[in-house]
This record gives structure tokens, sequence and C-alpha cells, in this order.
């Protein structure tokens, strides 16, 4: 597709794509956080720590996320654009505190520990979108969008939190912030050509998200067929590897190229 139209068509198609995203969203009416959500399948403690797997399994973010901020001591790796180092570590921050965040809201499940969750997971998310963005179309566009797309994300997660203790939460923006990247980064790679190779990685990540998704969606069949292992259990293993993947393409892709600025 990126030989048929031009760079600026490209462009045009995913912002009518995220426009239209959003507006179809906030059509909708508010959707507050579902109580049933924090009765996960596996409830069991162990050690005194309690929903022990659901908290235990958040671990290797921690380990990803720091094997990822370690690779950008010093000079970086050479599969990563120097103009983008802050992304890559917003990104690898994000995906670190993702363990204790999740850790603490399984440790006690209810909507206030919940934010502490979805902080860190709108950090990594807007990161990674932001090197998407200067990976794929523009090195300049991308560092500029780090920032306002991480404050979005934060800002997703507060626009919810606050008006649910009063009863009234929203989790529209907050939805948008998550899975609208999901949308436009597939398109971007299919539409614009990488400055490095190995994209290959980049589909494992996202092939690893969507599995994550179905993971917690069937929890508690998948509790039922596996345990000790839940799907929700299971769904944190299947991101971190899906981070891991990001840290191997850091690793280990070559640089193919340059972007059109």
């Amino acid at each position: 597709m990126n030989g048929t139209l031009s760079f600026k068509h490209r462009a045009g198609v995913l912002i009518a794509v995220s426009l239209a995203a959003t507006v179809v969203v906030f059509v909708l009416p508010a959707i507050p956080q579902d109580p049933s959500y924090h009765n996960f399948a596996d409830q069991r403690a162990s050690w005194g720590i309690p929903n022990f797997w659901n908290v235990a399994s958040n671990l290797p973010f921690l380990l990803v996320g720091f094997a990822g901020l370690q690779a950008f001591v010093g000079r970086p790796p050479r599969g990563s654009l120097e103009s983008l180092r802050p992304a890559y570590l917003t990104f690898f921050a994000g995906i670190a505190l993702i363990a204790p965040g999740s850790a603490y809201y399984h440790w006690s499940p209810d909507n206030g520990s919940r934010a502490w969750d979805r902080l860190p997971m709108t950090v990594a998310f807007m990161a990674f979108a932001a090197i998407i963005i200067g990976e794929y179309i523009s090195e300049t566009a991308g560092r500029r969008a780090l920032w306002p797309l991480v404050l979005m994300g934060i800002v997703s997660v507060f626009y919810w939190t606050v008006p649910e203790s009063l009863g009234r939460g929203d989790l529209r923006p907050y939805g948008l912030v998550q899975f609208l990247p999901m949308l436009v980064i597939p398109s971007i790679m299919l539409m614009f050509r990488s400055t490095f190779t190995g994209s290959l990685y980049i589909w494992g990540m996202l092939a690893a998200y969507l599995d994550a998704k179905l993971a917690d969606h069937f929890d508690e069949h998948i509790f039922r067929m596996l345990a000790p292992i839940s799907g929700h259990s299971l769904k944190h293993l299947v991101s971190a590897l899906g981070a891991y993947s990001f840290l191997c393409a850091v690793r280990r892709r070559q640089l193919r190229g340059q972007f059109h600025e």
C-alpha cells in the first residue's frame, strides 16, 4: 500500500481513522467500571499473599522493563534511533512500573488500586505509539508526539478514576487510549516503510497483545483447564513476552534507511 498512495494521503488516512474512532467512542454513552471485573477466577492465596499468581505473574514485566532500561545506558542499541531515546526509555519504564502497579492492584482488587495498574500501562502504550510514529513516519513527529500522547494516556485514567469515586466513572477515553493504537499501529506498519529491518518483532508484539486480551477474556475457562494458571495470569506472562519481543528488536534489528521528513 505504501507504493500506491502519496505520503500525505497515507497520513490523511491515519488521521481520518483516528478521528472516526474517536467520534464513534464518544457517541457511546459513558462506560463505568463493571464491579464484577475485579472478581478474577484465581483467588488463591499463597505464602500470605492474596491472589498469589495474579500478583506474582507480574514479575516478568519488571525484568523486561529493567533489561530495556539497561540497554539504553550508555551507547544505545543498534536497533534504535538516538532522537527517540526518551520514547524508548519511557516505554521500558512503563513496562517496569506495570509490575508494582499491577501487583498492588491484584493484592487488593478494587477501583482505587486499579488506577495504579492502568497508569503505567497507558504510559507504555503511548510511548510505543510515539516510537512507531518515529520509526515509520517521521523521527520529528515521533519525538514531538511522545509527551502529548503520554499526557493523554495519564489524563484518560484520571478521567475515569476521579468521577468513578463519585459514581460517574467513564472508561471511554481510557478505552480509546488502549485500543486505538492497536488499530493505528498495524495500519502504519502496512502503509509506511520502517527505517529498520526486523518488522516481525513488532508483529510478534502485537500478536502477543491480542493473545493476552483473549487470555484475559477467557480467564475462568483457562483456569479450569490449566490450573494453577488462570487466563489473567497468562495475560501477564504473554504481555511481558510481547514487551520482550520489542527488546529483542532494539537489540538485533538493522538500520535500513532514512525517513522522508
